[in-house]
């Protein structure tokens, strides 16, 4: 989920260097901009880019992704990305609030032949994961290997603790939006969301349950490991 915030923090024709020499978006991801575009009007710019998308499917393919989670869907573009690295049997449970966002989300798995792989749970994130996780009646009980986490802010670390518990020894942890568009290194930005991403990369660091490593890619992405 992308910053709203104006202005390129990365110089724009490095991006478009590197995005031009990666896999390149396909025709249901260009739907789905297509339909963010027109629907979602200026929280458009949530949606993830393409070097976050072929990014997500390399490495949930690359650890063999079985149980997968994402908390915050939008229109679907991370989704679909994640659902396409999935191991033959694996499994995406998707934790969203808003319907209208997410039924474009929904056609976009269908499109992409997906459906029968990706659930969606509207709601309270925090309560469905509970559920989800706590529910010895779910269907799906394999230790959880890969987590995206594209939400509200303020809620980051919240989110990050209800998951930790089933994830596996090297699971891995994606975070977004974790340098928004570089606000975090200037003192002078203060508000609730910028302050929270603050915390949230500090705590992190320090954390002695995972590996971490903040990339510069998207809007920034940290990848946390379980030790």
């Amino acid at each position: 989920m992308a910053s709203d915030r104006t202005g390129a923090w990365i110089d724009e024709r490095v991006v478009a260097y590197a995005a031009s020499r990666s896999t390149p978006p396909d025709d249901v991801v260009a739907w789905i901009t297509e339909q963010t575009a027109a629907r979602a009007g200026r929280v458009a710019r949530m949606q993830i880019g393409s070097d976050q998308s072929s990014f997500l499917t390399l490495l949930t393919a690359a650890i063999g992704t079985r149980h997968a989670i994402e908390i915050g869907t939008f229109t679907g573009t991370s989704s679909v990305a994640i659902g396409r690295g999935l191991a033959a049997d694996g499994r995406l449970v998707c934790f969203d609030i808003n319907a209208e966002w997410t039924s474009i989300a929904v056609e976009a798995w269908r499109r992409a032949g997906l459906a029968d792989r990706i659930e969606l749970r509207l709601g309270d994130a925090l309560t469905n994961l509970a559920d989800h996780l706590g529910s010895p009646a779910d269907s799906f009980t394999d230790p959880v290997d890969l987590v995206f986490i594209d939400a509200d802010k303020t809620n980051y670390g919240n989110y990050l603790e209800a998951v930790l518990p089933a994830i596996r020894p090297g699971g891995i942890v994606v975070v977004d939006n974790t340098l928004w568009s570089g606000a975090v290194i200037d003192d002078d930005v203060v508000d609730v969301d910028t302050v929270a991403l603050r915390a949230f990369n500090d705590a992190c660091r320090l954390d002695p349950r995972f590996d971490v490593s903040l990339l510069t890619i998207g809007d920034g992405v940290t990848l946390l490991r379980k030790r």
